[in-house]
């Protein structure tokens, strides 16, 4: 369960990220700021698909049935954001555990997204606070 969890908010961190450097109109050309997402996504995702070689499964997606949508403060302004899920499991009964928790899950990433700001998540220091 806690697996499950653990993906989801480093997939979930990595969209959010990748929305916030393309819309956030920081200094940076768009090209550069998602290069620079998808390495730390790889960078952190590393540790989770290490800790997942213990169980041996099928590698099934398991989509959110609704996409995220929270407000994120900011100094110049507050942003709407919105987010698709999918969740990697590995074997049939995972994936059953997971759609079976599918409100918990919500709720716990909801929660989690509604203590960022718009300030903090533009930096690589409040990308990697969301991850943990």
């Amino acid at each position: 369960m806690m697996l499950i969890i653990i993906i989801a908010v480093v997939l979930l961190g990595g969209g959010a990220a990748a929305y916030f450097l393309m819309f956030a109109g920081a200094d940076e050309p768009a090209a550069e700021q998602l290069a620079e997402t998808d390495a730390a996504a790889a960078a952190a995702s590393a540790p989770a698909s290490a800790a997942g070689k213990a169980e041996m499964g099928t590698a099934l997606y398991v989509a959110m049935p609704r996409p995220f949508v929270f407000n994120v403060p900011g100094a110049g302004r507050d942003r709407l954001v919105q987010i698709k899920v999918q969740l990697l499991v590995r074997g049939s009964d995972n994936e059953e555990l997971a759609k079976m928790h599918i409100p918990l899950i919500e709720g716990t990433l909801l929660q989690a997204f509604s203590t960022s700001n718009a300030d903090d998540l533009v930096t690589e220091a409040g990308k990697i606070e969301l991850r943990e």
